[in-house]
């Protein structure tokens, strides 16, 4: 175990970062600790007017290799390694003139932003930190006798220990930091090697799976109040949306919000803005209702119709620029979480008088397309798969039945489709006129989310004080095939005239003989869209 105390002496500073490098420095001279520096970080001491040693007084080597060797010198690890209770250790250090290092301070190149910012595959190659790591888990390593610190953030705490405890670290201290300083070279580490491997593009499954990410924010707790809970945030390029997203007013968001609102983004992004305008509203990771409209007003009138009960506390998603009009009316009733590319000032005041009410801004829109990974816990392991990047536009739709579908009701084939992506399995989605009209999520059956999809639309239909279900003249989608006919049959009885699945049924003749029967039209996309 660690001494309980070690008192610094001589630090060590290397940092790319150089936010309150000098007012940290300064404090560490005037308690009396020698210091060391290399490169830019020398050079800012000493122009901050404070007397620094370079590193290469003590390795007796000059940086060579546009700095890629400086610090990998027996004469720097063997200050960070050397156990000071040792006597063999500390011969070693003085039969080769080696000073022993108490506190290393290391913030490593901006390879994470290096990577964020698009830059070429050379740039991003130099900022691969080779002697920054090294130091940071010799010195971790060595926690028994050295302090190292690789967040900025420490700073203050630290020089308030040393101040409180004449010039030493604790035990508790030195393990905390160590543990941390493996963190972030873990994490560097993994978005280096998940760059890699991106770059290189291979299909088949990497020996090993790197995961790495920064803190976020804390949570109060997860999907339930006994659950500890985190947000992190994954190196190099963000997708837009909730890890992109700047929370302009509101409470603290919660595990749950934040898993909602990933949710509502990801459905609503299926949508082109410059088409139209679209909106989404979620329930516990569900579409309730999903719209295209002229405006974003009539997208959330027409997404609300849907399922307004379900709606209430739900979260929000907007493909456009939060106007003042659409602001108005979503905010009539109880909503946890609104998230869009942006908002207009007078969006922001008409949302900002309801002070609960959480606003989001992502800054732009998701690809729908683009590559990713989603990666789930097991007892044990990891199940990791590629993200369903597929979109119903780039499908082959294969007309099965005798009826072909009508423009129409193409139409609204591709749009229920979209939306049944983004819906639990069992999915199935009623849509009519660029909108969900009744959904069913998460049944064991297939038949049964037919029949709960069905119900829910003679229920919004019975709410506008209609004559006959919404699902009247509407297409259906279905993210898996009818493994039966009944579920198709469901939908006609509740007035469907079209559908939309993926075929491969061992009784699709079955199916389609059904939907023949009742003057259905049917196609085949051939993709699946489980989603669990």
């Amino acid at each position: 175990m660690p001494r309980d105390q070690i008192r610094v002496t001589r630090a060590l500073l290397s940092v790319s970062d150089k936010t309150g490098l000098t007012d940290f420095a300064a404090a560490l001279s005037r308690q009396g600790v020698e210091l060391v520096s290399t490169g830019g970080t020398h050079r800012a001491l000493t122009e901050a007017g404070l007397a620094v040693r370079e590193v290469s007084e003590l390795t007796r080597f000059p940086e060579m290799m546009d700095g890629r060797v400086k610090t990998l010198h027996p004469a720097v690890h063997g200050g960070l390694l050397a156990v000071r209770d040792n006597p063999e250790h500390q011969a070693a250090l003085a039969a080769h003139g080696i000073g022993a290092i108490d506190l290393l301070v290391v913030n490593l190149y901006p390879f994470e932003e290096t990577l964020k910012a698009g830059r070429a595959y050379d740039d991003c190659v130099e900022n691969i930190d080779v002697g920054g790591p090294a130091m940071i888990r010799a010195a971790a390593k060595n926690h028994a006798d050295v302090a190292v610190v690789v967040d900025v953030s420490d700073y203050d705490a630290i020089l308030a220990e040393l101040a409180a405890q004449d010039g030493q670290l604790a035990a508790a201290t030195r393990r905390r930091l160590a543990q941390k300083a493996f963190s972030r070279t873990a994490s560097y580490d993994a978005a280096i090697a998940n760059w890699l491997a991106e770059v290189e593009g291979r299909d088949e499954a990497p020996t090993f799976k790197a995961l790495g990410g920064t803190l976020a924010q804390s949570l109060r707790y997860g999907e339930n109040p006994h659950q500890s809970a985190a947000f992190y945030r994954l190196p190099g390029t963000l997708r837009p949306g909730i890890a992109t997203a700047r929370q302009v007013q509101g409470k603290e968001l919660s595990y749950n919000n934040l898993n909602d609102t990933d949710a509502a983004y990801e459905c609503v992004a299926e949508f082109d803005p410059a088409r139209t305008a679209a909106v989404a509203i979620i329930k516990h990771a569900n579409p309730c209702g999903v719209a295209e409209g002229a405006s974003l007003l009539d997208a959330y009138e027409r997404a609300l119709a849907c399922d307004p009960t379900s709606a209430f506390g739900g979260i929000v998603a907007l493909n456009r620029p939060l106007d003042a009009e659409a602001a108005k009316r979503i905010v009539e009733i109880f909503t946890e979480v609104i998230i869009a590319p942006d908002a207009s000032e007078e969006a922001r005041a008409i949302v900002g008088a309801k002070k609960n009410l959480r606003l989001l801004l992502a800054g732009g829109l998701a690809d729908p397309r683009a590559k990713g990974e989603t990666i789930r816990t097991v007892a044990g392991g990891l199940l990791v798969q590629g993200r369903d990047a597929l979109s119903v536009d780039d499908m082959d739709l294969k007309v099965v039945t005798r009826r072909a579908p009508s423009e129409g009701e193409l139409a609204d084939m591709r749009f229920a489709y979209r939306v049944a992506k983004h819906v639990k399995s069992n999915a199935i989605v009623y849509a009519k006129g660029g909108a969900t009209v009744g959904i069913g999520a998460g049944q064991m059956s297939r038949v049964d989310s037919s029949i709960t999809a069905a119900r829910k639309a003679a229920e919004a239909a019975a709410r506008l004080g209609l004559p006959e279900s919404l699902a009247k003249g509407s297409a259906v989608a279905s993210d898996a095939f009818f493994p039966f006919a009944d579920g198709l049959l469901a939908a006609a009885e509740a007035g469907a005239t079209a559908v939309i699945q993926p075929g491969g049924s061992m009784r699709d003749d079955e199916v389609i003989r059904a939907a023949d029967e009742a003057g259905l039209a049917m196609v085949f996309t051939g993709v699946r869209h489980f989603r669990h």
